[in-house]
């Protein structure tokens, strides 16, 4: 136990401890403190440097900055002169002042003796190991009004606050506040941020990786199949006569129809293999670790089971280009060795899967 703060509330030094039971302020209470995300969270110098500063201003030989959680106080950062031991990081909110400082958000809570004061007659253990008298605590409170927490500075000496001391006391606090707003924008901002960058990387129509993404997964995969030795193969895939369908059926129909495709394709593949959208009705799939065989079974694979699927309006079927990366020839040469495959299978009939030319890509440049 921290004897800072071994003080019960009036009544309590016996009862055993439960956690409250939540009203509907509470709750807001706790959400609007979740928010911060706080509780728990790494020590900082900036919430240090405020706690030092509260305990010299009043010259008290602690000062805490705390919040309360819902069944303890969560220390965020401290100062204590050698004349108090520094042990809990937190203390059941039965062992703290959290709920006076909850249901008493004055400007400023100041108790000159606490052994005096009613509202802590209860708290006989008080005076182990440091007697402490002296508290003054300033609420931590939200633009919405929610307590979140306190600044507090404690002594052993009975006394109280001049006016410029509590004048301070409260600046400090306020101070406290606006870092608490600077880091929910700050989260805010990484969220926005994790959110668009995973917009800029995503097809929105289909929900896969788009022409970005797969631009990237490929530069990668070809740098590890360089480093490692490892094959690396590629198929481009295209729906059969798709333009008649959207000429048929509308393009909500063609929309909905690219949905169910890429749900297919996607269920088609093994957990490492890398479904992108190439373009219109144009997909692309990275094979890592695969040479040319193998990739030739992944793609008769992926063909078929989008043959034998159920669409809305009609039946589908795709043709598809093969290419296993050559070293020496690069990725351009790949890329290009898997169109030339994905258009001799259109020429030849379609519904088919046909390894690329890359002798014939390499004469012609």
């Amino acid at each position: 136990m921290n004897e800072i703060l071994a003080l019960r509330r009036p009544g309590a030094a016996n009862a055993p401890f439960s956690a409250p039971v939540l009203d509907d302020d509470e709750s807001i209470r706790l959400q609007t403190l979740e928010a911060y995300e706080i509780l728990d969270s790494e020590e900082e110098k900036s919430y240090g440097d405020i706690a030092r500063l509260a305990a010299f201003i009043c010259g008290t030989q602690t000062a805490l900055i705390s919040f309360f959680d819902r069944d303890r106080q969560w220390i965020k950062a401290r100062f204590s002169n050698s004349a108090f031991a520094e042990k809990a990081q937190s203390l059941p909110r039965s062992h703290a002042f959290c709920d006076l400082t909850i249901a008493q958000p004055d400007p400023i809570i100041v108790v000159a003796d606490m052994q005096q004061d009613p509202r802590f007659s209860g708290a006989t253990n008080i005076t182990a190991p440091a007697k402490l008298r002296f508290y003054a605590a300033v609420p931590l409170i939200s633009p919405a009004g929610a307590v979140l927490g306190s600044l507090s500075v404690l002594d052993k000496r009975t006394r109280t606050l001049s006016p410029e001391q509590a004048s301070a006391l409260e600046t400090l606090a306020r101070q406290i506040m606006e870092l608490l707003d600077m880091r929910r924008t700050v989260i805010g901002l990484s969220a926005a941020n994790a959110r668009l960058g995973q917009q800029s990387i995503t097809d929105a129509l289909t929900g896969i990786p788009n022409r970005r993404a797969y631009d990237q997964k490929l530069n990668e995969e070809v740098s590890r199949a360089r480093r490692t030795g490892a094959p690396l193969s590629l198929l481009m895939v295209d729906i059969d006569l798709f333009k008649q369908y959207n000429d048929t059926f509308g393009h909500l129909a063609g929309d909905s129809a690219l949905q169910s495709v890429a749900r297919v394709l996607l269920a088609s593949l093994r957990p490492y293999d890398f479904l992108a959208r190439y373009g219109g009705e144009e997909f692309v799939i990275v094979l890592p670790a695969t040479d040319l065989s193998d990739a030739i079974l992944v793609a008769e694979r992926v063909r078929a089971l989008v043959a034998n699927s159920e669409f809305p309006h009609r039946k589908f079927t795709i043709s598809i280009g093969v290419a296993r990366l050559d070293v020496e020839a690069g990725l351009k040469a790949m890329v290009q060795t898997a169109d030339n495959g994905l258009y001799r299978a259109k020429a030849s009939g379609r519904n088919k899967v046909v390894v690329g030319n890359l002798e014939k890509i390499l004469a012609a440049e």
